[in-house]
């Protein structure tokens, strides 16, 4: 009889970890820094891998840039002062280009990127 509570307490235990275990937050998520300034991205190239989560964390050091890479449907606005964060997960490999969408003086057409995703 004693054999057979424990064997229900550990069932019940391991039924207990598993949902913990679901609710836990997700696996860490690779993070790519990237800074905006007059006329380029640091990296101009960032590396991801086909379907794993990624962020992408832009910042400005002077002012208003766009990044826009419309292959991956990626958009945002990068403002001094602030961390815009993009959180993608690639599902295709290749190499996409990255551009600031926001005029941004003489120079604007020289500021771009490039994203690769490995598979």
């Amino acid at each position: 009889m004693a054999i057979r509570r424990v064997l229900i307490v550990a069932t019940m235990t391991a039924a207990a970890l598993g949902s913990a275990v679901l609710s836990a937050p997700p696996p860490d998520e690779q993070v790519i820094a990237v800074t905006a300034k007059k006329w380029e991205f640091v990296p101009s190239r960032i590396v991801l891998h086909k379907g794993i989560p990624a962020v992408i964390e832009l910042r400005s050091l002077d002012h208003k840039h766009g990044f826009a890479v419309p292959d991956l449907g990626i958009r945002v606005d990068v403002t001094p002062e602030k961390v815009t964060r993009v959180r993608v997960v690639p599902t295709k490999s290749g190499t996409f280009p990255a551009h600031c969408d926001v005029f941004c003086g003489e120079g604007h057409e020289d500021m771009t990127a490039e994203v690769v995703v490995v598979p």
